[in-house]
């Protein structure tokens, strides 16, 4: 088990899915889960697994399959219903089937909601929790209690909400993990209230604030100081409504401010990239002014500002922007994200110095490109394949001519059906392919592949497996750019590339032929590794 001061249960896969515009498919959140294992958080709450929600149920199937570590799996459900067996609950059985070792169960602490929402009385109330949480606990699951509304609750009748958390305690719950489900207690509530709970309870207690009055960060902290061990928290604070305690804000302050360990050592620089990979997987555009992990967060543009923090950063930095894997961005001058920069080209070039000329050739390449609209944060095969052009090191591997793609549609009721053809030259040989697909892009991705199959039969092995849109300035309406990200494997490596462009198959285009060239060269490259070994 992970033996932070503080664990960090990250609900990203559950409740940062509720929040307004993200969606996530089941692939998503395997991906997603694999960055939060790798990040070395405590636990991740995978979701809600029961009949309505077949994605979740598929989920869980999959995540059987990934490597855990220390990190545990956690599914997340309610308690039985009112009047009754726990044994007989459905929801319950669900979550046990799910496979994870851990189980979140959550039930009302609001008298509110026991009377008006769920139509029972206030014992029954206390017999689902406890009923619940002992039939869990006795298939074997590490079992948390998740108080929702536990803090209105408490202001309404702290009695009744106290007896919430003895009867998951009575019913042998593992965590009692009080919520502020409407996000808004106030800090200096939640001090007072917390403080009542950690002198009742030795169990371990958890937090789970939203975010609805901003201080949701500030709540989670005063509840770590007043006893609370397990952080509840969603990457960029994604969730209902104003979103829940944000694991990018949280994590840095509780272990750079507080002292508090909440990741395995060297995690915390993983921190910015974590950030944008998961606003990349959720096509939203990161938030350039959150803290820390913000691409604003350590950017200095007044003069003064400038020349200060350059002969001392802390005048202006309240940390150092590297100890969250985050950069100081000078906007005034040429030396901003060339460590960066320098960084991600030594993995190709270990040799390589900072005044090596490449070096500023790739960043000026990389800032022209993202002012286009490019982002290769979640795209480093498209920036490896940049710096290999720049230094010549990237062999051609077809030359296009030209391409054509034709979208018709016979009749109002008939699928549009599309097809593309493709002019290459490749060693020497002219080809002329066309091809059908499901879109568009598909019937590219067809074409270009029935052309270079023959050349190059490590293609087969590569496989297209996500492909992602995004409008970079919605008030041109249809002439705005747009952003491609695609996803392709061989099974054994999956790469990212990207490419942006004001006409959306231009832009498929490019980050097709990046993420076919890296394929194959990696292939080629694999090919002579091998062949030098023997």
């Amino acid at each position: 088990m992970n033996n932070a001061d503080v664990k960090v249960y990250d609900t990203t896969l559950r409740d940062g899915c509720q929040a307004e515009q993200v969606s996530f498919s089941v692939e998503d959140k395997l991906r997603v889960a694999r960055r939060l294992i790798d990040l070395g958080v405590a636990y991740v709450e995978g979701g809600w697994p029961h009949e309505v929600n077949p994605a979740d149920q598929e989920f869980f199937k999959c995540a059987r399959d990934l490597d855990w570590g220390q990190t545990r799996l956690v599914a997340f459900g309610s308690t039985r219903r009112k009047d009754i067996n726990a044994a007989e609950d459905s929801i319950l059985h669900y979550l046990i089937e799910s496979q994870a070792p851990v189980v979140t169960i959550f039930g009302k602490s609001w008298e509110l909601h026991v009377t008006d929402v769920l139509g029972t009385s206030r014992d029954e109330n206390l017999a689902m929790i406890e009923d619940s949480v002992a039939f869990v606990k006795s298939q074997g699951r590490e079992v948390i209690f998740d108080a929702e509304h536990f803090f209105d609750g408490y202001k309404a009748d702290p009695e009744y909400a106290m007896e919430t958390l003895r009867a998951a305690a009575r019913g042998g719950a593992d965590w009692l993990v009080p919520c502020d489900t409407n996000g808004g207690t106030m800090p200096h509530e939640m001090q007072q209230m917390m403080a009542a709970v950690a002198a009742e309870f030795e169990l371990p207690l958890g937090i789970h604030v939203h975010n609805d009055t901003g201080v949701a960060a500030a709540n989670s902290i005063i509840a770590v100081q007043a006893g609370a061990t397990q952080i509840q928290v969603t990457v960029n604070g994604y969730g209902e409504r104003a979103g829940n305690a944000d694991l990018c804000t949280l994590v840095p302050n509780l272990e750079l401010k507080l002292g508090r360990r909440c990741l395995p050592e060297g995690k915390l620089s993983d921190i910015t990239s974590l950030s944008l990979y998961v606003s990349e997987v959720a096509n939203l555009s990161p938030n350039d002014r959150a803290p820390y992990v913000g691409a604003a967060a350590f950017a200095h543009k007044g003069g003064m500002h400038v020349d200060a923090v350059l002969k001392r950063p802390d005048s202006f930095e309240h940390t150092d922007p590297e100890t969250v894997g985050n950069e100081r961005r000078l906007l005034v001058s040429d030396y901003a994200g060339r460590s960066t920069v320098l960084h991600k080209l030594q993995k190709l070039w270990p040799d390589l110095e900072r005044d090596d000329p490449l070096v500023a050739e790739v960043l000026s390449a990389v800032k022209q490109h993202e002012y286009e609209g490019y982002q290769y944060e979640t795209a480093e095969a498209s920036l490896e394949l940049l710096a290999r052009r720049l230094r010549q090191e990237l062999p051609e591997l077809f030359e296009l001519h030209g391409f054509r793609v034709i979208v018709d549609k016979a009749e109002q009721d008939t699928e549009p059906r599309a097809e593309a053809t493709v002019r290459i030259t490749v060693n020497g040989d002219h080809l002329h392919t066309a091809a059908e697909g499901d879109g568009p892009v598909h019937a590219l991705d067809q074409a270009l592949r029935k052309a270079l199959l023959e050349k190059y039969p490590a293609l087969a092995d590569i496989h297209l497996t996500d492909y992602k849109v995004r409008v970079l300035d919605a008030t041109r309406g249809t002439a705005t750019s747009v952003r491609v990200l695609i996803e392709a494997t061989n099974g054994e490596e999956t790469w990212s590339t990207v490419a942006a462009h004001e006409n959306i198959i231009e832009a498929s285009w490019r980050a097709l032929v990046d993420s076919i060239v890296y394929g194959l060269t990696r292939h080629r490259e694999d090919e002579v590794g091998r062949t030098v070994n023997e």
